[in-house]
């Protein structure tokens, strides 16, 4: 009995340090009605942020379409607030708008990424976007748009818009897709990889077909940590500009993501 005492109580000793870690990784803010015509969106700033300090990394997360809507929690059922939530560091200011429904548009973005330069301490040679499904293609849809704006992007089960993206050769790219997604097929992401190689513009581009993958199988990568060391690989500062291809991703890395979260699960249950 009194083992099993010591042990719950070294389990509740855990689970509150964890909570503590995550409550103690910086600040979330819901921002609404900040940039007339664009979108809401949150803000998160971690905690080694100063604010009359020196500029840090920003990260700009597009989710897909089951996000959207007027609920801003919404936002923070998956991705990289999520992944925050549940224990990721990310040293970077993370801005995650919410799209009412329909395309993202790239202009909506580009204000919201001024008004951050505006308000936050940005390190602007050091700004990443990443997003899945409907976020995917908002994703190349705004490189293609602002290419000289992005450090590196992540484009994952999606597509893009712009029928001649040529920008997005100008920007590292990584771009992955599951080869069984029935929700947007390995089509729409393939036709980007296609269309930058025989326009010899495909220098800065990786891509990986997750073999067996869903559609829901990218979703993981949000809380791997291979994803953040791979975008933060990258500055504009880079001459000439190089696609960082010493990190690999494999199912290996997502299995043991997933096994990591279903730990999470059992831990924030509650939440």
């Amino acid at each position: 009995m009194k083992l099993k005492t010591i042990f719950l109580a070294l389990l509740w000793l855990t689970t509150l340090a964890a909570h503590a870690a995550t409550d103690g990784q910086g600040k979330m803010e819901a921002m609404r009605g900040k940039v007339p015509g664009s979108y809401n969106f949150w803000i998160f700033t971690p905690e080694e942020y100063e604010a009359e300090g020196r500029g840090v990394p920003l990260v700009i997360f597009l989710h897909g379409a089951s996000l959207c809507g007027n609920n801003l929690e919404e936002v923070r059922r998956y991705g990289v607030l999520h992944a925050i939530q549940k224990g990721k560091i990310v040293p970077a200011v993370v801005l995650a708008p919410q799209n009412g429904g329909g395309a993202w548009n790239p202009k909506k973005i580009n204000d919201l990424l001024e008004w951050t330069v505006a308000h936050y301490a940005i390190d602007t040679t050091r700004v990443y976007v990443l997003g899945m499904s409907l976020g995917g293609y908002g994703t190349m849809d705004f490189v293609a748009a602002y290419p000289d704006k992005v450090a590196a992007a992540m484009a994952l089960c999606g597509g893009c818009s712009v029928k001649e993206p040529a920008g997005l050769g100008q920007v590292p790219l990584w771009i992955m897709h599951g080869t069984a997604d029935r929700a947007v097929p390995i089509a729409q992401s393939k036709r980007v990889v296609d269309y930058l190689q025989q326009s010899g513009n495909d220098q800065l581009l990786r891509y990986d077909w997750i073999k067996g993958g869903n559609h829901g199988t990218p979703a993981r990568l949000f809380y791997l940590q291979k994803t953040y060391d791979w975008l933060f690989s990258h500055s504009l500062h880079d001459s000439p500009r190089t696609v960082d291809r010493t990190f690999d991703i494999d199912m290996d890395d997502i299995r043991q993501t997933y096994d990591e979260l279903r730990w999470f699960r059992g831990m924030y249950d509650n939440d």
